[in-house]
């Protein structure tokens, strides 16, 4: 098992077999010490974080994978804190896909002279780059096509396949009468005939969701989603 990629919340490992394992850390985005699953930088540690994430993450790429959206999914191991997947390759250096439902965080920082915090979105599929060096800017369509990253027809079906996804755990959460503010996805071309897939994780540390009025913190989250 060979490490070939050391990241912020999980590290990466080609298990020489084709296929990849994921070891999932106690770190979580932020700064200052607070979360932020929009931050580029690891803001603080949080025990038990890792295996939290990861059922949280089976749970629903089970769920994704029930409706026929393909995914980079194959296995996990919750003791372990670790997940199976295919092979994938990313879009340029790597892009992340928010669906807002709700105005908060950059959303809200951005368009604050428009919109009024909390105010309801439909389903808004945003784009941004992974550059940490340049605060991981947001990307339209035009320039993804432009710079050869991604094809007008994989923009289509990122986008669509970003509102099913994100519907799917929306309604996931709100049977447990939890609302989803926001959820940042990542996707990947997977297999031999470059099939636009789920990949990374789904978890407390993606997302915003709010419970009465109240932001759930995301180990509360795995825990309210997941008991009996």
């Amino acid at each position: 098992m060979e490490l070939v990629y050391k990241g912020k919340t999980k590290d990466v490992y080609d298990l020489g077999d084709g296929n990849y394992l994921l070891k999932f850390k106690d770190d979580v985005t932020g700064k200052d010490g607070v979360f932020d699953p929009g931050a580029n930088t690891v803001g603080l540690t949080v025990e038990g974080m890792g295996k939290s994430g990861l059922k949280m993450t089976k749970f629903f790429f089970e769920k994704i994978e029930e409706k026929g959206i393909p995914t980079h999914y194959v296995d996990t191991d919750i003791e372990n804190s670790t997940m199976i997947v295919k092979p994938a390759k990313m879009f340029g250096n790597g892009l992340e896909v928010i669906c807002r439902y709700r105005a908060v965080g950059s959303f809200l920082r951005r368009y604050g002279m428009y919109a009024e915090e909390g105010q309801p979105l439909d389903a808004f599929v945003e784009i941004t780059l992974k550059d940490d060096e340049r605060e991981d800017p947001p990307i339209t369509e035009d320039a993804l096509h432009m710079l050869g990253i991604l094809s007008k027809e994989e923009y289509s079906i990122l986008k669509n396949r970003t509102i099913e996804i994100s519907n799917i755990i929306k309604e996931e959460l709100a049977k447990k009468d939890i609302e989803l503010y926001d959820i940042k996805l990542e996707f990947g071309r997977i297999g031999e005939n470059n099939e636009i897939g789920l990949i990374d994780e789904i978890s407390g540390g993606n997302m915003r969701a709010y419970k009465n009025g109240e932001y759930i913190e995301p180990l509360e989250l795995e825990k309210l989603m997941l008991e009996d």
